[in-house]
């Protein structure tokens, strides 16, 4: 087995012995309460999943395994010339649970570039579509015409032990992210580009082929594609694309099948869709103010008149983050380094400054800040990507990182079908009247 499998399940085997420990000796610990709320309105703030790969806090942000965006960016390996850390290195940190040394990255880029052959019928699947599909659409028919490469649909209906069903997961998950850029790319061409495709380029990283495959040479895009597939890559495990891979992975789905249901969610306008409505409102902005930078007092109106009308304003707030998200300040960065004239990337700027406070005075509203979905159109559209439809393409692209990493862990650890209790609104109301138990079995 390559050196990534063995560390992969030398650590698994450590952590799975002291999940059983916790269980068998703490078991029956209480961890937290469920209030009734919760149980109608979307389980926020129930704990209910063990993910390892990454961890949410409302004011610190996400940290990967420990680390925050801002030391990922110092501590993960480069690409030569580089300063943006490479999306192999947060991999291999969520699947090991270490940071990588410059070696280990370059293996995760020679694995992937071995594994990425995507078969022309999957490719002849996605042109039996019509280009009108939505990119996302286009995409998850993509990942499941690429079920039928499944390591573990095979493997499993063989006959397996269970102890041994993380290796072909694994398997399935490399795969996958390898063979993930060239049909997202794929796709991309087809629609936008007339389907003039651009062959991979084996002697470039995996986001900087991806890049190419795009069509975009830049190498400042390159550096972008490398901090938007790490700061994308998780979210923790209760996201909805997070959430949907690990839950229906528990059924022993096969990871082709979790993660194209995870890509469902993601194409929600709650969810992943939400970059797409962000530089769409921007542009709209733009276009009925009259201006291709806005000042301060017409974003206010034009904010004020948004919210009038019952709608919300597009990349601004968060179910659990109460600070500006950290990964919306990794991109202003890049912003203020690489395109700090750029009159889109300083309108995002302008609405930062505007948008608080305004969210502020309205009580309900307990996160006025920015989450990540709030600059990165503009930074895109720089670089001549002005299809915000394909946006949540390479969300989901990156999002791959995590939620596979997640799926190997779920079963070298044995995790088992994810089945929560529900209940009616008789149930609760008999409840409500001392008439009845509502949280038996």
């Amino acid at each position: 087995m390559p050196t990534i499998q063995n560390k992969f399940k030398d650590k698994a085997d450590i952590v799975s012995a002291e999940v059983k420990d916790i269980v068998k000796n703490h078991g029956d610990r209480i961890i937290g309460e469920v209030k009734l709320s919760q149980i109608y309105q979307g389980m926020r703030g129930i704990t209910g999943l063990v993910t390892e790969t990454s961890l949410l806090d409302s004011y610190d942000g996400i940290r990967f395994r420990g680390y925050s965006i801002p030391e990922l960016k110092e501590k993960l390996p480069k690409a030569e010339g580089g300063s943006e850390p490479l999306p192999e290195g947060i991999f291999y940190l969520m699947l090991v649970g270490e940071l990588p040394t410059e070696e280990d990255v370059q293996n995760m880029s020679n694995l992937w570039q071995r594994r990425s052959h995507v078969p022309n019928y999957v490719l002849d699947t996605i042109e039996a579509l019509p280009e009108t599909a939505h990119p996302m659409t286009q995409f998850v028919v993509g990942i499941m015409a690429l079920q039928t490469e499944s390591h573990f649909a095979k493997k499993y209906a063989e006959g397996m032990s269970k102890q041994d069903y993380w290796l072909p997961v694994f398997d399935d998950a490399m795969d996958l992210i390898a063979r993930l850029p060239r049909i997202a790319a794929y796709i991309y061409r087809r629609k936008y580009k007339g389907g003039k495709h651009i062959q991979p380029n084996g002697l470039l990283d995996w986001a900087g082929n991806f890049a190419h495959m795009l069509g975009y040479e830049d190498e400042g895009f390159h550096e972008l594609m490398r901090l938007y597939m790490t700061i994308h890559s998780d979210h923790e495990g209760g996201n909805v694309s997070a959430h949907t891979t690990h839950l229906v992975g528990s059924a022993l789905s096969d990871p082709y099948l979790a993660f194209a249901a995870g890509m469902n969610g993601l194409a929600g306008p709650l969810h992943g869709l939400a970059n797409q409505e962000v530089i769409k409102w921007i542009f709209e902005m733009q276009k009925e103010i009259g201006s291709d930078l806005p000042n301060k007092e017409q974003i206010e109106a034009y904010v004020r008149k948004t919210l009038s009308e019952g709608k919300v304003v597009p990349g601004y707030g968060h179910a659990v983050l109460r600070k500006t998200d950290p990964r919306f300040e990794a991109q202003m960065q890049f912003g203020k380094k690489h395109m700090p004239d750029d009159k889109l990337v300083q309108t995002v700027w302008n609405i930062y400054e505007t948008v608080p406070p305004i969210l502020q005075s309205i009580a309900k509203i307990k996160n006025p800040w920015p989450n990540v979905d709030a600059h990165s159109g503009a930074l895109l559209v720089h670089y001549g990507m002005v299809e915000y439809e394909f946006y949540t393409v390479l969300f989901g692209v990156a999002r791959s990182l995590g939620v596979l990493a997640s799926l190997c862990w779920d079963r070298a650890l044995g995790y088992p079908l994810e089945r929560p209790k529900s209940v009616s609104n008789r149930l609760v109301k008999a409840w409500l009247e001392g008439k009845e138990e509502i949280w038996g079995d």
